[in-house]
């Protein structure tokens, strides 16, 4: 228990269609985990027949969008022209930069009442020196992505390196994103690779170090722990599902203002008049979109 810095559970939202989203970051317990600036855990949901996940085109800036499947399908469309559909094991990894506007959706081929849908979607912040990149989409599928094996532990890894497998996403900063698979008493090391490190549990039960094996830590978790102090992850009473991020801190605050993410108050501001004024390009094939939000003050900055 002495490697834990804190705990934190995400607060839930239902966001319609009995689809729940739960989000780990930002919290008031933890701004961020390295370059990690929001966390959401979606689903898992299965929606009648004729529904299915309709998020409107809306825009980011100063980040990168990281989405990841364990279940269902969606439809991924942008200002740049890209349709991407993503599903379980595969990534999707869009870089905002100056700016850019998207839509994600369930496919109409996958309306049919039977698919269910599960995953994660986080946000990376960008060092303040690439915060205004031209915007790029890049996808990589399930192949793609390295995957590790060893004594009950099954590893696939989606960014950075890990135990020297190395992801083929191309990052503008340090960073491990990394899914875990843990048989029953299987026992993971989490080396300090970086400053910052977490684990999310999504099912079972992770105990850390031992020391709390009669207790673990059960599924929506974010367990952070103490810069430098070794950490062994084990699942001491069934297999366990989780994910392992972080990175050093970052290069400074960061203030996150419903889809932007800057070092900039003034920044967050121009980007909410385009919005507002319609300066941002436009998703193909889109007529609908998410109005800026009125009213919203600026939150507290998010700090490393």
């Amino acid at each position: 228990m002495d490697a834990l810095e804190t705990i934190v559970i995400p607060r839930s939202s239902d966001l319609g269609e009995g689809f729940t989203v739960r989000r780990a970051l930002p919290s008031a317990a933890r701004r961020m985990v390295g370059p990690f600036v929001f966390f959401d855990e979606m689903g898992p949901v299965r929606f009648e027949a004729g529904r299915g996940l309709d998020v409107r085109p809306h825009p980011h800036i100063g980040l990168a969008t990281v989405t990841y499947l364990t279940q269902g399908e969606i439809l991924h469309r942008d200002s740049l022209g890209v349709v991407q559909p993503i599903r379980p094991g595969e990534l999707n990894w869009m870089t905002a930069g100056r700016g850019i506007v998207h839509s994600e959706r369930t496919p109409p081929e996958a309306r049919d009442g039977q698919a269910m849908l599960a995953g994660l979607q986080l946000w990376v912040a960008l060092p303040r020196a690439q915060e205004e990149v031209e915007p790029s989409f890049v996808h990589h599928g399930a192949g793609e992505l390295p995957q590790l094996e060893a004594e009950g532990c099954r590893l696939r890894v989606i960014l950075g390196d890990f135990e020297g497998a190395h992801s083929p996403v191309r990052t503008l900063s340090e960073m491990f994103y990394v899914e875990v698979h843990l048989a029953p008493g299987a026992q993971l090391p989490l080396p300090p690779l970086h400053e910052e490190r977490a684990a999310y549990v999504l099912s079972g039960q992770v105990s850390v170090n031992a020391e709390d094996a009669a207790h673990g830590h059960g599924p929506q978790q974010l367990l952070v722990f103490k810069p430098g102090e070794p950490v062994v992850l084990c699942a001491p009473r069934g297999p366990a599902h989780l994910v392992l991020l972080g990175g050093p801190s970052m290069d400074g605050p960061r203030y996150v203002w419903w889809n932007f993410v800057s070092s900039s108050r003034e920044r967050i501001q121009q980007a909410q008049a385009d919005w507002a004024a319609g300066r941002f390009a436009p998703v193909p094939q889109e007529t609908e979109f998410i109005p800026l939000p009125e009213n919203r003050p600026l939150p507290p900055v998010s700090y490393p």
